[in-house]
């Protein structure tokens, strides 16, 4: 494990400091994904991503690196809707996120090419959500088919994001499949794979019985040896089996601050709004996190000691800035997957 970045990363805790910045940079996408977090009802509290007024053009540009500016971030990821719908002001954006020596990562469905430059670009990831093998996927996400991610991600080094869901699992050697099919593919860096997350009282058809999960947990464990790119590694996946207990217990949810498309609603109580259900998290960033937070530094001192000490001083150290100043701060709410290896 690259311990620098981690230290780094939650030295910004210490300091009351966002580490990580998630950004819906707009609310509209031409998909109509069943089970997606970001068009709940309930996503923003009392509303979904779509009640919101989004930018465009100059002025989203502005708006996003102003909010970059504010917080600083170490890590920036540009989510939605789907960011491509807004790719002549990306194309504009990224390379000055990434100069500032920011860790760029833009989430998408690929359902248009994905700018050519981006392929070049210094501490910029693509990450390309596919829901599954093509049968699946295709119907989910039209109009985001195989056949037009295949062709969009040509020349580009894409991280393939696939969300496990009961359906998969009901299958004998789903997932070994579609990592035979996308692991050859020159265009895919790496992959990962997170499970279904429900809302709180929620029972959507996506969702894991515990035997499913446990078997997921087991299989993952044998595709990550016989297939390099399946960037998961043996620690992370075994935290599938316990997720964290709250958002206040999640590393992640306490390091990572979302803001939606108005570009000042904070997202709350992490990336999924809503009220999500813990219990049955499946979040590769949060599941990361929690074994990061597991790792073992020098004797007994683990890394989530540090983390959460820091957390401690920095919001008591935000605390009294605001008392003195007569102010109140939202709590800064990483994703580091990126220093698992």
């Amino acid at each position: 494990m690259n311990v620098k970045p981690i230290l780094q990363t939650w030295g910004r805790v210490l300091t009351g400091r966002v580490p990580t910045l998630s950004i819906e940079i707009t609310r509209e996408c031409p998909l109509r994904c069943p089970g997606c977090y970001a068009y709940e009802d309930n996503h923003l509290g009392n509303a979904g991503l779509r009640s919101l007024s989004d930018f465009k053009g100059d002025e989203l540009v502005r708006r996003v690196l102003e909010v970059v500016d504010e917080n600083d971030p170490l890590h920036l990821s540009i989510v939605g809707g789907d960011p491509l719908v807004r790719y002549r002001e990306l194309e504009i954006l990224v390379p000055q996120l990434v100069t500032r020596g920011i860790h760029v990562q833009v989430v998408t469905s690929a359902f248009r090419p994905i700018p050519e430059t981006w392929a070049s670009l210094p501490n910029m990831t693509v990450t390309v959500s596919i829901d599954g093998l093509q049968a699946d996927h295709d119907l989910r996400r039209k109009p985001a088919t195989y056949e037009k991610i295949l062709k969009n991600i040509v020349g580009q080094h894409v991280t393939v994001h696939c969300t496990i869901t009961s359906a998969m699992v009901k299958r004998t050697g789903y997932l070994g499949e579609f990592l035979d099919f996308w692991t050859p593919n020159p265009a895919v860096k790496k992959v990962w794979m997170s499970i279904f997350t429900p809302q709180r009282g929620a029972n959507p058809v996506e969702c894991l019985s515990p035997t499913e999960r446990t078997e997921v947990v087991r299989n993952l464990l044998e595709l990550r040896k016989m297939y390099p790119k399946l960037d998961m590694p043996e620690g992370l996946v075994k935290e599938f089996l316990a997720p964290p207990s709250s958002p206040e217990k999640c590393v992640f949810a306490r390091t990572t601050k979302t803001i939606s498309a108005d570009m000042k609603t904070v997202v709350k109580p992490c990336q999924f709004g809503g009220n999500p259900d813990c219990s049955q998290c499946g979040c590769i960033a949060s599941m990361g996190l929690a074994a990061i937070g597991n790792y073992k530094l020098a004797g007994s001192l683990t890394a989530g000691d540090i983390f959460w000490a820091s957390a401690a001083v920095g919001e008591a150290m935000q605390r009294a800035k605001n008392k003195f100043t007569g102010t109140r701060e939202p709590r800064a709410p990483v994703n580091v997957l990126n220093v698992i290896e």
